[in-house]
């Protein structure tokens, strides 16, 4: 578990100085009236058995801003919390769904990796999920506020959590910035040493896979990784699974996975959410409520190209509800 951690610790998303371009499905709403929403929704928490759909209907169609907003003027009408208010009126995985649209996506991320911390056991999985797909900008936010929300730093916890393996991953992921001239001299010196220190020796060198893919930039990475088969008999996917086994092997290929494309990866762990009778709903509201303001878009194309249908019937296969009804909202139509 070590090895894992310092992995954590080290790699992350960075595409270099231009960020990158948003495609989200959910966006500030036309004719936005704080006011009228603020005083749907506490008629909606009153209305006996509590008005779910309107509730849902409001928040999963406004941007992150504008729900602050509508907690603003609820707290003004109300003298009450919005997100308490919240939590009395639902339950179950909509609850989950609706407090989680009511922090930034910075808040959010934070929130997750906090409670895949808790209790007995850590949820490596989502771990993997949340470190290996930030690119630096956004780990970098989700950290400060961590610390602001917890009182504690991000690295410690999940350092304490894993016998110090994720942390040295999460501390100091700088990669290169990408440039304009293609360095072919170290793109081979990087395949070449990703060979000789895993398939072609008995044993890895850990230390050296570690370095190359998180220091070197994403467009570096993605040459290294073609470049990589002129030496191997196996691709650099197939060299992580004979070399490396556990928690350590899910860590390399989350990575890969999302060097090579980010957008199929999400799409992919959605797929395999909704791929059987028991829905992993948890991994599904993370993801779409963590991307719905990011990159949704790519992510929904990526997954009807896999899939051969659109993300939205999946959603509606899948569940039910005023749960479906927010999925779907978030989602933002079909394919």
């Amino acid at each position: 578990m070590a090895l894992v951690s310092e992995i954590l610790t080290k790699l992350t998303l960075s595409y270099g100085g231009e960020r990158e371009p948003k495609c989200p499905t959910v966006v500030p709403a036309y004719d936005f009236n704080p006011e009228q929403d603020a005083a749907k929704i506490e008629t909606a928490i009153k209305t006996k058995g509590v008005d779910e759909q309107t509730i849902t209907d409001i928040l999963t169609k406004r941007s992150c801003s504008q729900r602050s907003e509508i907690a603003f003027e609820y707290e003004k009408r109300a003298k009450k919390d919005l997100v308490g208010a919240l939590k009395g009126a639902l339950s179950g995985s909509l609850e989950h769904l609706i407090l989680g649209l009511m922090k930034s996506t910075a808040q959010y991320d934070a929130s997750e990796l906090k409670s895949s911390m808790k209790g007995l056991g850590t949820d490596e999985e989502s771990l993997n999920e949340m470190v290996c797909s930030r690119n630096n900008e956004e780990l970098k936010e989700i950290k400060k506020v961590y610390r602001e929300m917890f009182k504690k730093e991000l690295e410690k916890d999940v350092s304490g959590d894993t016998s110090g393996d994720f942390a040295k991953l999460l501390q100091t992921a700088k990669r290169d910035e990408p440039s304009n001239v293609v360095d072919y001299e170290k793109i081979d010196n990087d395949a070449r040493a990703l060979y000789e220190a895993g398939v072609r020796r008995k044993g890895t060198d850990v230390t050296t896979w570690i370095s190359i893919f998180s220091e070197r930039s994403v467009p570096h990475l993605q040459k290294v990784f073609e470049r990589y088969k002129r030496y191997s008999p196996y691709d650099i996917k197939e060299s992580i699974r004979k070399e490396v086994k556990g928690d350590l092997e899910k860590s390399f290929l989350t990575l890969v996975e999302c060097l090579e494309n980010k957008h199929l990866y999400f799409a992919s762990r959605l797929g395999d959410a909704m791929k059987s009778k028991s829905v992993k709903e948890k991994v599904i509201t993370r993801i779409i409520v963590s991307r719905c303001e990011v990159d949704l878009m790519k992510i929904r194309a990526e997954f009807k190209k896999t899939f051969g249908k659109s993300l939205y019937q999946t959603i509606l296969e899948h569940t039910k509800g005023d749960y479906q009804r927010a999925l779907l909202n978030l989602c933002g139509g079909d394919d």
